[in-house]
Order: C-alpha cells, then sequence, then structure tokens
C-alpha cells in the first residue's frame, strides 16, 4: 500500500491525526481553510494547545513528513475531520463535512479509501457522504472505500489516546470497512472494532450521550441539594461506595465539542423517542443560570467586583467551544456585573472581552468565581487570595479547591445552601 495521506481540517482532532500518520512515515498534507494554521504547520508550528502536539508536529514537518495547504491534493487515502456545529435549532450543520467532500472529488483514483472522522448524526455516511461521491460516477464500496472512525479522544491526552485506545470502524460495507482498518493499524495499538457505517456513527453518539445523561443526574443532584440543605459531594461519594453506583460529578454545565452537542444528533433523528436524552440536554444547559443565581445572592450589588477564573470547557486545554464558562460570563456581563477574568490558557483573540492577570483579578474583588478545573486554579496562593481580595470568598463550582486559611470562605457543591447574603456573610 502506497501511503500518501490528505487530512482535511487541522483542528483539535484532523492535526493530531495528520501529525500521528506523519511519524508512522506517511507522506501527509494536511488541508484548512485558515491560512494561519496552514502557514505556522509549514513552520512546525502549531494554532491549538495540545500536550506534546508541537514537539511531535516540529518533528515530522522537519522530516518533511507533514505538510500543509488550502486546497486538497491527491492521496490514496483522505480523512475528514472537520467541525460539525449545531444551528440555532440544535440540529446538525453538516456543511463542513459535505463542503470537504466535495472538495476531495477532483482528487480521487480508483482504490482510494475515504474515511470521515467528523462526528455525525446517524445515517449520514450513507445517505449524503455516499451520494456527493456516487454523483461523480463512483461505485462507493467497489472501487472506491468509504468508512466513518469516531474520534474517541480526550483533550490533553490526544496523543496517548490516538494509539492506545480501541477505534470503531464502519464502512460502508465490509470492504470498506477492511480498508479502513488496514490504515489505522499504521499505528493505533488499542483493538479496531469493524462494524457499519451507521453502527459507528450511534456508538460515537451514545458515548458522548451516556456521559450527558449521567453529568445532568449529577447536577440535578446539586440542585436538589441545594434546596434541602444537603452536602451533594458528600452524598455522590457514599453513593459510589456501591459496588454498581458510578456518581459523576456536578459542575457549572457541560460544554466542548462532543458532550454538548452530539446527544442532538440523535434527538435530531427521533425527537419523540430521545425523552431522557432531551431532558439531560435541559439541565445542563440550566446550569449556567444555576451558578448565577448563587451568584447573586453572594454578591447582591452588582457593582461589587467578581473575579472570574476559567473560561474553557475542561481544566488545561484552550478550547472555549460550547463552554458553560463562556456562558456564564456572558450572562455576567449582560446583567451588568462587574467582573475580572482570567484563563492562563486562553488568548486574547479567543474571547471578546479583556483578560487579566491573576492579581488584577483578584485584586479589590468581593468573589472568586471558579469555573475551570486548571492546575493552577488548584493551588491558588491563600496569601494573595487574602491580602488582595476585599473579601476573601470562593464560589469553586468544580470543586476543585482546598483552603487551609480559615478566613476564605469556601463555597462548592458541599455547601451551597450556606450561601447567604454579602451582607450575612461578612458579618459573620
Amino acid at each position: 500500500m502506497n501511503k500518501n495521506l490528505c487530512v482535511v481540517g487541522l483542528g483539535y482532532i484532523g492535526l493530531p491525526t495528520a501529525a500521528m500518520f506523519a511519524k508512522s512515515n506517511w507522506n501527509v498534507v494536511g488541508v484548512d481553510v485558515n491560512p494561519v494554521a496552514v502557514e505556522k504547520l509549514n513552520r512546525g508550528e502549531i494554532h491549538i494547545e495540545e500536550v506534546g502536539l508541537g514537539e511531535l508536529v516540529k518533528e515530522v514537518v522537519k522530516e518533511e513528513n507533514l505538510g500543509a495547504q488550502l486546497e486538497p491534493t491527491y492521496a490514496d487515502c483522505f480523512i475528514i475531520a472537520v467541525p460539525t456545529p449545531h444551528n440555532e435549532d440544535h440540529t446538525a450543520n453538516l456543511d463542513y463535512v459535505i463542503e470537504a467532500t466535495k472538495s476531495i472529488l477532483p482528487y480521487l483514483k480508483e482504490g482510494n479509501t475515504v474515511i470521515v472522522e467528523s462526528t455525525i448524526p446517524p445515517r449520514t455516511i450513507n445517505d449524503i457522504v455516499a451520494p456527493i461521491i456516487e454523483e461523480e460516477g463512483w461505485n462507493v464500496g467497489e472501487n472506491l472505500f468509504l468508512a466513518h472512525c469516531p474520534e474517541r479522544v480526550l483533550p490533553g491526552r490526544i496523543l496517548i489516546e490516538l494509539v492506545e485506545n480501541t477505534r470503531i470502524v464502519g464502512g460502508v460495507n465490509q470492504k470498506s470497512a477492511e480498508q479502513a482498518t488496514e490504515i489505522y493499524r499504521s499505528f493505533v495499538k488499542g483493538e479496531i472494532l469493524i462494524t457499519s457505517a451507521v453502527s459507528a456513527e450511534m456508538s460515537k453518539l451514545m458515548e458522548n450521550t451516556y456521559r450527558d445523561v449521567n453529568i445532568a443526574l449529577a447536577n440535578e443532584l446539586a440542585k436538589v441539594s441545594e434546596k434541602l440543605g444537603v452536602d451533594a459531594l458528600e452524598v455522590i461519594q457514599l453513593a459510589n461506595h456501591h459496588p454498581r453506583v458510578n456518581l459523576h460529578l456536578p459542575g457549572p454545565g457541560v460544554g466542548g465539542h462532543c458532550l454538548a452537542v452530539d446527544p442532538y444528533f440523535i434527538i435530531e433523528k427521533a425527537p419523540e423517542q430521545a425523552v431522557l436524552i432531551s431532558n439531560a440536554r435541559a439541565i445542563n444547559n440550566s446550569m449556567p443560570s444555576f451558578v448565577i443565581d448563587q451568584v447573586k445572592k453572594l454578591l447582591p450589588q452588582k457593582a461589587s467586583k467578581l473575579a472570574v477564573l476559567g473560561l474553557t470547557y475542561k481544566g488545561n486545554i484552550d478550547d472555549v467551544r460550547e463552554s458553560p464558562a463562556m456562558d456564564i460570563v456572558n450572562l455576567l456581563r449582560t446583567e451588568g456585573y462587574n467582573i475580572s477574568v482570567h484563563d492562563p490558557h486562553v488568548q486574547p483573540h479567543q474571547v471578546e472581552f479583556e483578560l487579566s492577570s491573576f492579581e488584577d483579578a483578584i485584586g479589590d474583588a468581593e468573589c472568586i468565581l471558579i469555573l475551570t478545573d486548571h492546575h493552577e486554579f488548584k493551588t491558588l496562593d491563600e496569601t494573595k487570595v487574602v491580602k488582595l481580595m476585599k473579601y476573601p470568598n470562593v464560589l469553586d463550582t468544580r470543586n476543585c479547591v482546598q483552603f487551609l486559611n480559615e478566613q476564605i470562605k469556601y463555597y462548592n457543591y458541599s455547601n451551597l445552601f450556606e450561601i447567604s447574603s454579602q451582607k450575612e456573610v461578612i458579618m459573620k
């Protein structure tokens, strides 16, 4: 087998995937509509944050196994790894997938394999992607092979999990699945499971929906506990001692390009049947407003300064897509709160408001609101918190900080029910 690969989409999945194939001695061309991403990659640099990726890209670009351009080229295999956002009504926006598929049509040759890694609604491969290719005269599954291989990696561990995780390869037929499987065997050490395209599509969606539903259960527990005066974190810890119980932890909501989006792709296809999935989405989407309600109790005066720590949807990454932290900040801004925002992993161009240093953010603040569990926030400088803040109150929606200084009044999902007005807190 020749080893020429074209990867369309150089984002959080496409770029690491392209780099891993390049490391495995494939000749890889990465394609992206973003000229900055293309230019940086050709200099051996990256435009996203991911552990170990910068070093790997620098290495494979130097070895001339990886390059980037704005248009596709001829290859033996094409991987489509473009975003699949949702529309305002939460239906899947497949424009990028369709455009990417059409962009490779002039470069297809007999025997090529086309793999879609983008997360897509059930039957997208069979009902949308395959017909686009067949309109060009190809017999999909016979002289050109098509498969869906959904990404299943965790940001911060992508390079490890690309190699070690089990992969699901769903072909339009058996031959397509086998062709795609051989391609991934270049570097995947985990088990590779062969199935149909529609089963692969659905399995990916259900993996993330499972987590979304379970997080919704934890978030609902947090709401109930706040109302009843119960320590939600203790309840979770106690319940999880049962051998068949594994409750998740509550948080400020659910974000990212997978968990907050993928369940809608199922709801879209079967809205009357996906009742539990819909309810879970509603619960998780309600958490930013629930957090705002707690802030209002702590800071009844909107002129009081609030220091917001964290914007990304999870810790130690730079990804703010679908982040509940962003929703919370935007709600606070809309309501006229005096906020100062700090996130050491986010660059100014990613947001539409000013970012501050940690010291500037907490200076003269009456409350710290922690929305992301970055490592930097797990060991906050208690001396600075006490010295610089007007009133050292902390509301930790990620349950990630431990303070020893008794001057700091700390709230998380253990004691939300203790939150009262700022006036009462100060009097204590």
